[in-house]
Parts: structure tokens; sequence; C-alpha cells
């Protein structure tokens, strides 16, 4: 427990609680319904079976068994059927932990993660194929190669919010990478925590694949083994912890955190389309998605005419009201829901609609405030809830400023059909993700890689770039002896007198050209140098003898 007891002095019992169990730092809920999972702890991993499970894996990793690709293929379509044939025990844990719709868990959870296990199970063995380099005349017969090559053992520490997809993912990439693998839910979703260590063993290689459930002592004694990889999602505080447990055994970390992620809009963009664009990424899994758009920055003439088309949207997406939609999921804890009760209480922003919070149940309206201040207490940290602000501005230039002063979110949004508009916006940011009329959906395409810059994180976990963030490549030469009589003998002792020119002409490579303004700055320079040259030869002259006889024959 020292890791948090040393960045944060207080009780360790809530030093977990507020780092692991909830990811953006409440203490736990006192509601019923989700007091039931939590309390429940029988299902944690005891301390004594997590060394052994540590070992059980990096056991099996030497073993050299996923050395085979066929192997590794035939692991990775098993963990798209542990999703296949349990579909719907997913479905009513999820709804049990998050009151999920359906669909969003088909989205969130189903539809990528069977991406991600069709693109690796199709491209392994492209992706593991030896590669060589460039030819060069000089090395070429070294026989010069590298090959991608598995680091170990990966732990995969998941959140609450995508804990099918945030955990499978990372499972078939590390699998693709020929790597053993511990996985860690959040028990913040118990129910489906619970079924994913039922699963993982029913399905998949016991000995180099594990879950491990639990509590504070659980994750601290999981954090002080080593490991090869780490893979955290979550927010910026934890992940500090995370990667001062890692840095002492010099490992490797991912890490996606999020952040507070902007919306430009442009006021000649199709209003409507960006409004329930908007809103939808905003209420989705009631706002608790790392890619959601947290706030819009609008010129200010613009603001009336985008909040009544969000007032539109919010209609057809909810005529009965959210709270009786089965199309509305909610918020994880009670303690979340009040949270974002106090933001909601202290903005001074206006409340356009929504604002309704039922703590016990767990519910937070989709709401949108307007006339939002860049200092207002809901701009502050990612809100990871259905609230979506409106920022107005006086031109696109002070919304890129905005943006600017805030950390590096994981995506920058902007609504235009303007080329130069989108090209000015995502030139003058900084983010993992420049999405244009469009939300959240970035995540899902196959072959773009998922990640952040700065604060909202570094590494990457979706389809190829997850199979090289697990993997390291590995470089080979030979070198024959006949190479050291033709080209390379020079570089023994005793260091004979042509050694230097020998290396110079074997190792080293012309440079490329200078540019016109060093050009000119080099004519520049040699004129220079001779005319100082010309100068000072011709002051010499007159100060030497010789010289002052021609000036006193000048004169006479």
């Amino acid at each position: 427990m020292a890791i948090f007891s040393a960045l944060w002095p207080m009780p360790s019992a809530y030093v977990y609680h507020l780092a692991f169990d909830n990811m953006y730092g409440l203490p736990q809920s006192n509601s019923p319904l989700h007091l039931t999972g939590i309390m429940a702890t029988s299902f944690y991993t005891s301390i004594e079976d997590i060394e052994k499970i540590h070992k059980r894996a990096h056991s099996a990793y030497r073993s050299g068994k996923l050395k085979s690709i066929a192997y590794r293929k035939e692991q990775i379509a098993q963990v798209g059927y542990l999703l296949q044939d349990n579909e719907q025990r997913f479905v009513d844990a999820l709804k049990l932990d998050l009151g999920r719709p359906h669909l969003e868990t088909i989205l969130y959870d189903f539809a990528v993660t069977y991406t991600e296990i069709r693109e690796a199970y199709d491209n392994i063995e492209k992706w593991t194929k030896t590669q060589k380099p460039a030819f060069n005349i000089k090395f070429f017969a070294m026989k010069p190669q590298m090959r991608a090559e598995p680091k170990g053992v990966l732990l995969a520490i998941a959140p609450f919010n995508a804990p099918v997809y945030m955990l499978l993912t990372p499972l078939v990439g590390a699998i693709a990478g020929g790597n053993a693998a511990v996985l860690k839910p959040s028990e913040q979703v118990p129910e489906t925590a619970k079924l994913m260590a039922e699963l993982v063993p029913k399905y998949l290689d016991r000995d180099l694949f594990h879950v491990i459930n639990g509590g504070i002592p659980e994750t601290t004694r999981v954090l002080e083994l080593q490991w090869d990889h780490i893979l955290y999602t979550g927010n910026g505080r934890v992940a500090r912890i995370i990667s001062t447990a890692a840095a002492k055994h010099l490992t490797p970390v991912t890490l996606e955190l999020g952040g507070k992620n902007p919306v430009v809009i442009d006021p000649r963009c199709d209003v409507q389309m960006a409004a329930r664009r908007v809103l939808w990424g905003r209420c989705c899994n009631a706002g608790q998605i790392c890619l959601a758009p947290e706030y819009v920055l609008v010129p200010a003439s613009f603001q009336d005419k985008f909040v009544e088309a969000l007032k539109e949207v919010h209609k057809s997406f909810y005529p009965n009201g959210a709270k009786n939609s089965d199309s509305y999921a909610r918020i994880i804890s009670e303690a979340q829901a009040n949270r974002l009760k106090k933001l909601l209480d202290s903005t001074k922003g206006k409340i356009v609609f929504g604002g309704e919070v039922d703590a016990p149940q767990r519910y937070v309206a989709p709401t949108v405030v307007r006339d939002v201040r860049p200092e207002d207490p809901l701009m502050e940290d990612e809100l990871f809830g259905p609230i979506l602000m409106i920022i107005p501005v006086k031109d696109v230039d002070e919304a890129i400023a905005i943006i600017n002063t805030k950390d590096h979110p994981l995506a920058v949004y902007a609504f235009s059909s303007d080329k130069a508009f989108l090209k000015k916006v995502f030139d003058n940011t900084e983010s993992g993700a420049a999405v244009a009329n469009e939300t959240l959906i970035s995540a899902g395409v196959p072959g773009l890689p998922m990640g952040g810059i700065g604060a909202s994180g570094h590494g990457y976990y979706t389809g190829k770039h997850m199979f090289e963030e697990f993997t390291h490549l590995r470089i080979a030469i030979d070198n024959p002896s006949w190479v050291d009589k033709i080209a390379f003998g020079f570089r023994f002792p005793p260091y004979g007198p042509t050694a230097v020119k020998d290396a110079l002409r074997a190792l080293s490579t012309s440079l490329p050209p200078r540019s016109s303004k060093t050009k000119e700055a080099s004519v520049v320079t040699r004129w220079g140098f001779w005319l100082i040259v010309l100068l000072a030869s011709g002051t010499s002259i007159v100060l030497t003898g010789s010289g002052q006889d021609f000036v006193k024959q000048l004169k006479v």
C-alpha cells in the first residue's frame, strides 16, 4: 500500500476506492443497487493466489507455446467465441452494472471487439513476418533483418465504462504479439468482472491467460510485481500511480486517459446534423465515454440557433423523457451522480434543458448549459457525465485559443463543410484524433490507432498499432568472415596510417543538399572571407618597407 500512501496521505482503504474503484476520483456509492456487487467480494482473487498467477503466466510464456502462429490464431478465435457464445450474459451483466441499453453494449463492447479479433486473426502472419531494411551496398552481406517479438506478460487494467472492449481488445493484441496476459477488470462493474473471471479459463489457455479481481490489497499486490507491459485506461491521477509502480521495474506503460474533448462549430455547417451527432456523442453511455464531446465552441451570434437545434434533437431522442427511456444509461454510482449535481449547482452558465439528478437511482438527465465561460467550474476537469457546455466565442481564432489553454484532449471535433475551416482548427490544435463532422465512432474505424497525446495518454491499443505496442523489434545480422578482407578490416588494432581514410570510405555517406538559404549564406561567407584576405594583404603591403617606398615615390 506504500505506493498509494506516499502520494496521497489518507487512509489506504479510502485511497484505493478513490484511485481504482472510481477512475474519476470519488468515494464508493451507498446505493443498494451498486453496493450489492461491491460488497460481495467473494469473487476477489486471494492475495496468495496473485503471486502464483504471476509466476504461472511467466512460466507459461517462457514455455514458448505462443511461438506457434497457429496456436496464437486459435486463441484469438477463442476470444471471439468467448464473447459470441455468451453475448446475452454480458448484456445482462452490463445492464446490472451500468443500466446500459442493449444497443449501446453492442456498439461499445461487442462490435469493436469482433472487429479487432477478425483483423488480428487475418493479419497475424503478415504482422509477424521477418522484415528487411532497404538495400545498402555497404551492409547487404550481413543479411540485416528484424522481427516483431513478444515483450512477455501483459497486465491490462480496465475501466468500468467499456469493460468488455477494454479487456478483450488488449487481450487480442497480447495474443497476436505472442504474449501471456493478466486482466484486471474494474470492480465498479462486479457482474461483468465475475463473468469475465468465469469465462476466460473456460475458453482460453489456463496457463497463459488469467483474470484477477479485487480491491486495494489485491491491486496493490498486483502493482508490486514486475510485468513486461502495462495498459491502463482511466484518468491522469491514477495513471501517475500506475506509472510510478511501473517505473520501479522499468516497465513500459500504455495510457488512455481521455480529457475534455472540444467541438468547434462553423455557423455554415449543417446545424441539425451537428446537433444530432454532438448530443448523441454526449449522451451515449450517459456521457461516460472517454471520446465523448465535452464542450462546444460556437460563434456568439450562432449560439441561439445551435441551442434550438439541440432542444429539437433532445426531444426527438427522448420524447417521454430520458428517465423513462430504455435508450438511456445510468451513471456508474450514486457518488458520481452527486458530484455532477454539485457541478451543475455551481455553474454560472444557464441550463437550457435537463439538470435533473436522482442520485439514489444514479440518474443524471441529458443537460445542456449555455453561456458558459472558460473558467466555469464545469470546465475544470473531465466531467464523465451527460452535461454539454456551450461556450460562445467571437470567432474560430478565439475557439482555438481556448482549446490550447487546456490539456491536449483525446479528440478535437469540428463541424464544417469548409475544408479551410477544418484545416485551421486541426492544424492549430493538438489531440489524439482530429474528427470532422462526427463524434465517437473514430475509435471503431479499422486500421486507425486509438490513443492520446500528453495528458490524454500515450501509446495505442487497436489493430496493428496495438500489436506493435505489445511487441518489440528484434534486429539480427550475420556477417561472413570475408567482409573483413574487403571492407571492414580497418577496425582492428593496431590502426594503420590509412585506417581513418578506410573508415570514412566504408561507413560515411553523403549529406543532403544545402538549402537555398544555406547556399546563399555560404556564398556570402566565402566572398566575405576573400574580401578580408584582400584588405589584409593590401594593409600589410602598405605597412611594410616596400609599401612605404612605393608611397614615397607617389609623393615625389
